[in-house]
């Protein structure tokens, strides 16, 4: 054979492997997208749960603000939309709500906030939501009874940018039936609409950056004013979230605007590298605003001009300045491979005065405020390219570190959350503040195993798949709301992490506290990482 024809030869070779390559790259990509559609994108509608609520003056109440009539649905009084703040003017903080006079009816879904690009995709409707979307839904088992309830304030996921407290995953009715919990979600600005750092474009939207947050704290300050109304206990509330929630409770921590509204915290995988346990610097949140502006050509002399962009307008320039930002700075996306920019709360030096973890401690305005914190043993890994290489010395060190799992999940270990939430279990523990718990979930249920997501049926008792698990996961939950501390009868002591110990629950069908279960199994994997 001539050198000419070897060398076709072994060219067609590589070209061929190249193809495959790609191949194999956009079936990962797809998968990746469609993982994304299930559990994120579904997470932004108007749900209204297959049900039709009739108001009924057996469920009316006084708040703050005016008298409102919800219903019942088996023996839960619910209350769907009821508004904390209003959104007069985009980026800039909410006032009160207007009062009323009369009687309100709460028994339909309010707003949402307009969806935002999330890993770099654009929104599907950019005519759904409205820039005043600030308003709550809540469940109760009891009103006006002078009840004590611990109060649990859910922050929902899909990062910073989309989803909605709406979602039928959410519903918060059994929870607060069978654990005698008071149970409210919360919609609140979103992506451009709030965190937008328009800081240095006039006094009016000095706040811009945050202002998203600042809804929350509207929120907080409506439950601590109206708890009691509906049998809970102004003086213990609970906040909790997952994914983008759980940055949002991690956010909230970092800011001494929240302190005094809550008592208590829980994050479910809401730590990466590039969200929770850090946000966005001011210098990375000035350029994104520069390079928004130009796109759509609004002068600073003419920045009141924005408050009458379209929604499609805003959200199409603000996906192009994400991602040309991302690529600027060379921010890692989150999921996958590439430089991606999420919307997130900005270190603003005020609202929040530095990011959740610092030096080798945590934020000092929760100091006081017990944590509890865990991620899902798959998370992302199985749908992200993520895939760990199977080799004898990652099996044996994850059959050591998860007796109850198959070798076969060794691959889709997660690192991803897992990590960056160890460091924080790590900095919140070396605060020696309140207490921190630690789990890993485990339980293998549907097609995804524990992947991102999957936890949360089993907090809100809303699945039929493993009721025990269920009465397990939201007891501790609710434990942990009503005495900061996690137990359930016939499950072992829950003992606080700390760097000596590493004392972690897994949760599954049947829990168990393990130690320091996974440190090695992550040093395999990810060698180096500095927690």
């Amino acid at each position: 054979m001539s050198v000419r024809n070897k060398g076709k030869r072994n060219k067609k070779r590589i070209l061929k492997i190249i193809g495959i390559m790609l191949l194999v790259l956009m079936v990962i990509t797809a998968a990746v997208a469609l993982f994304l559609w299930i559990t994120v994108y579904r997470t932004s509608g108007n749900f209204a749960h297959g049900k039709v609520f009739q108001a009924t003056d057996k469920a009316t109440v006084n708040t703050t603000y005016g008298t409102i009539r919800g219903a019942i649905d088996d023996g839960v009084y619910t209350y769907h939309g009821i508004e904390y703040a209003k959104a007069r003017e985009r980026f800039v903080p909410a006032d009160k709500p207007d009062t009323w006079s009369g009687v309100k009816d709460t028994v339909e879904y309010g707003e949402i906030s307009p969806q935002g690009a999330i890993f770099g995709r654009e929104p599907q409707d950019y005519s759904e939501g409205d820039n005043n979307c600030l308003n709550l839904n809540l469940w109760t088992p009891a009103i006006n009874d002078g009840g004590k309830r611990p109060v649990m304030v859910w922050f929902h996921g899909g990062g910073f940018s989309i989803g909605s407290g709406n979602d039928e995953d959410y519903d918060g009715a059994n929870l607060a039936r069978d654990e005698d919990v008071v149970v409210i979600t919360v919609n609140h600005r979103l992506n451009v609409y709030g965190f937008l750092d328009l800081s240095d474009y006039g006094d009016k939207y000095k706040y811009s950056a945050n202002v998203g947050m600042y809804d929350l704290v509207n929120a907080l300050e409506w439950v601590k004013s109206n708890a009691a109304s509906f049998g809970g206990d102004p003086n213990n509330i609970t906040i909790f979230g997952q994914s983008g929630g759980g940055g949002k409770v991690l956010a909230l921590m970092t800011s001494y605007y929240a302190k005094g509204l809550y008592n208590k915290a829980i994050v479910e995988s809401g730590a990466s590298d590039v969200q929770g346990a850090v946000f966005t610097e001011e210098e990375v949140s000035k350029y994104l605003t520069e390079r928004i502006l130009e796109e759509l050509n609004i002068k600073k002399s003419d920045i009141e001009d924005i408050q009458n962009v379209s929604n499609a307008d805003l959200q199409k320039a603000s996906t192009k300045a994400l991602e040309e930002t991302a690529i600027k700075y060379k921010i890692p996306v989150e999921v996958g491979s590439g430089y991606a920019l999420e919307w997130q709360p900005v270190v603003d030096g005020d609202f929040i005065p530095t990011n959740p973890v610092v030096g080798d401690s945590f934020a000092t305005a929760s100091k006081d405020i017990p944590l509890l914190i865990g991620s899902n043993l798959e998370e992302w890994a199985a749908y992200a390219g993520e895939t760990h290489l199977v080799n004898r010395k990652i099996n044996s060190e994850f059959k050591k570190a998860y007796i109850n799992e198959d070798e076969d999940i060794a691959k889709n270990t997660d690192i991803i959350v897992r990590q960056p939430t160890l460091k924080i279990m790590k900095h919140k523990a070396n605060q020696g503040g309140a207490n921190v718990y630690g789990y890993v979930f485990t339980y293998q249920s549907g097609i995804a195993g524990a992947s991102h997501n999957s936890e949360i049926p089993y907090v809100f008792r809303n699945t039929s798949d493993n009721t025990k698990l269920a009465n397990i996961m939201s007891g501790f939950w609710t434990s942990f709301a009503r005495t900061g501390v996690p137990s359930y009868k016939g499950v072992e002591k829950w003992e606080p992490y700390t760097a000596k110990t590493g004392a972690t629950m897994i949760l599954d069908e049947k829990p168990y506290l393990t130690y320091k279960h996974d440190e090695k199994l992550l040093d395999l994997i990810n060698p180096g990482y500095k927690y």
